[in-house]
């Protein structure tokens, strides 16, 4: 059976998208690869098919490396619906599930098994690889997330270090290195680390044009989330990113105070809690997670139209692979962040204070930066980002500045006398202070503090009382962006000139800026709770429309009975598909994309008979 052929008829698809039939061809050659490629672009299928079609020659057993035991348990789930023979190694099995689970590859009873990087790099589990390679029956290594092999990524995990035993215990063993997110430094740490310098790298287009960016000032977050979501996305499915554990328990409960479907999650909860929550999100529609990034690697539910942070992540590589949850059916989809001062200066404090080298803050610093620049720009969004991973772009027309173009204000005036601020202070005192001290100097402002170290006394005190505190601050977190202004994390935070600062006093760098502007707080038109059970893919008439709700519900039964996310049976558009058909029989039923011969086979009969019953 050709790729082609695999494809059609295990994953009823009709064609390959992006490079993905050039990397199966590689992959099937047994030839090593280097996969970058944006979440929902169809990663598995890139090893999954070569593992089918290996197989079939003769080659065994493909070994996959993956980070999340719920990922595997949802994957493993997907093949058995599609036909084929997986399973899993990790700590849900008892140990005579694990023991019949390693005789069967043992024996060749699998395509494909799943394990993580500590289960895989065991002494037990190497040992039986050997005995497999041995007798020419290990096909292939897949090792998805591989931007968690380097430090210079989002997410490091010590353990994927230890896969570098993969290219010396088993040569000529084809590998797959496949990640959603990786700048040029990281990508250079994949292929050291995991010994891939001859491999042909594939790097996909970062672009996600479904995806409408939009990056607010943060005033009072819970209000603006509250109107985002009520206004843009009632009844959807959502991930609601917030830092600290109880930032992310008061949103929940706000949310759900509203009538929001919304469940807590972060790494202080009980296991089983964290658990029930997570299957509750791929399961059910319209639920929205407010969680830390302890949640989301691996989550592959299709239909999540938003993402929100309420709190600046730590770079763009981050922002890129959360805000990437969202839309992952091609769908229009919404990445919304508030973020202010105080998160700037939150994550500067984090670097500064960390155990790291000074060689890996410097890096962190250039990577927060750019998230900084991402967030401060009055051009596309879009060019920023896919200029970041070294994509060259147009503007995109979808993202906040391209609909609504920012007015833009000179504060060059402001910095400057912001920056001679703090150099008075510390030549007058010695010492240097807060945001909020010398923003209350250059305003004007008489407090206990200005009074008690003598600061109205400054020459520039009340120099720039034209200036609301609101433009001040944005002021300064583009001082801070641009590294002209250093946030001091062991002195309390206080502010510091640095040697960026000159070109600014002397009036060599201009500080442009977005004008800030009041949201309107008009109260949101609520639409029906209903709204997520009738929302379909696409565009279909009341009749359609009835017969995708039933096959919804429908769908529903089956993903309990088989323990198994919705969108693993059918995806939404596969069933908005079938809705606009409106089959009468198995024939018609064929050549509908997402529907398998396994499938058809399996599921045929009963969804005949709900499109008949409506």
């Amino acid at each position: 059976m050709s790729q082609q052929q695999i494809l059609s008829e295990v994953f009823g698809y009709d064609q390959f998208r992006g490079p993905q039939q050039a990397i199966v061809e590689n992959m099937v050659a047994g030839l090593d690869a280097l996969v970058l490629m944006p979440t929902g672009g169809g990663k598995s299928l890139c090893y999954q098919i070569p593992a089918i079609a290996r197989q079939r020659l003769g080659h065994g057993v493909t070994i996959v490396v993956s980070p999340l035991i719920a990922l595997m348990h949802d994957q493993v789930g997907a093949l058995h619906e599609a036909g084929v023979a997986a399973a899993f190694l990790n700590s849900t099995l008892s140990g005579e599930e694990a023991y019949q689970v390693e005789q069967g590859m043992l024996r060749g009873d699998f395509t494909l098994v799943y394990a993580a990087p500590e289960r895989l790099t065991t002494p037990r589990l190497l040992a039986q690889l050997d005995a497999l390679f041995e007798r020419g029956q290990l096909s292939m290594f897949a090792i998805d997330e591989a931007h968690c092999v380097s430090q210079w990524g989002h997410d490091f995990r010590p353990e994927y270090r230890a896969l570098t035993v993969l290219h010396e215990r088993f040569p000529g063993v084809p590998r797959i290195a496949l990640t959603a997110t990786a700048d040029a430094l990281t990508r250079d740490d994949i292929v050291e680390r995991l010994q891939l310098e001859t491999a042909r790298a594939f790097v996909s287009s970062f672009d996600r044009p479904n995806i409408r960016y939009t990056i607010v000032e943060k005033r009072d977050s819970t209000p603006q989330l509250m109107r985002f979501v009520e206004r843009e996305h009632e009844g959807d499915a959502g991930i609601v990113y917030c830092q600290s554990r109880k930032k992310v328990e008061d949103i929940a409960h706000t949310l759900a105070d509203a009538g929001i479907n919304a469940l807590p999650y972060h790494a202080g909860l009980d296991h089983k809690l964290r658990q029930k929550h997570q299957d509750r999100f791929l399961r059910e529609d319209g639920i929205v997670m407010v969680a830390t990034i302890a949640f989301g690697m691996g989550i592959d539910k299709p239909d999540v139209r938003f993402v929100a942070h309420l709190d600046m992540p730590k770079n763009i590589e981050g922002y890129y692979q959360e805000t990437g949850r969202a839309g992952r059916d091609g769908l229009p989809a919404a990445a919304w962040m508030a973020y202010g001062l105080q998160d700037v200066v939150n994550q500067r404090r984090m670097i500064d204070e960390s155990p790291a080298s000074e060689e890996f803050k410097q890096v962190m610093r250039g990577k927060l930066d750019a998230l900084l620049g991402l967030a401060e720009a009055t051009d596309c969004r879009r060019v920023r980002l896919l200029g970041y991973f070294g994509e060259q772009s147009q503007p995109c027309g979808n993202c906040d500045n391209c609909l609504q173009p920012p007015a833009i204000w000179d504060g060059t005036d402001a910095a400057r006398k912001l920056l001679s601020t703090i150099y008075r202070i510390q030549q007058m005192s010695g010492v240097s202070f807060g945001a909020g001290h010398v923003m209350d100097i250059v305003r004007g402002k008489s407090t206990e503090k200005t009074s008690q170290y003598g600061h109205e006394a400054l020459s520039t005190f009340g120099l720039g009382k034209e200036f609301s505190e609101l433009q001040l601050r944005g002021v300064l977190r583009q001082l801070i962006a641009m590294g002209a202004v250093r946030v001091d994390a062991q002195a309390f935070n206080t502010l510091q000139l640095t040697e960026q600062s000159r070109g600014v006093l002397r009036g060599e760098v201009a500080v442009q800026l977005r004008e800030s502007s009041a949201e309107t707080a008009r109260k949101p038109k609520r639409s029906a709770r209903l709204s997520a059970v009738v929302k379909a893919p696409i565009a279909l008439d009341s009749d359609a429309l009835l017969r995708y709700s039933a096959l919804k519900a429908w769908r529903a039964e089956v993903a309990r009975e088989h323990n198994l996310p919705a969108y693993v049976i059918f995806h939404d558009a596969t069933l908005a598909a079938i809705a606009q058909r409106a089959p009468g029989s198995l024939e018609d039923l064929q050549g509908i994309s997402g529907i398998g011969a396994k499938k058809l086979e399996a599921y045929a009969n009963e969804v005949l008979r709900v499109v008949s019953l409506t």
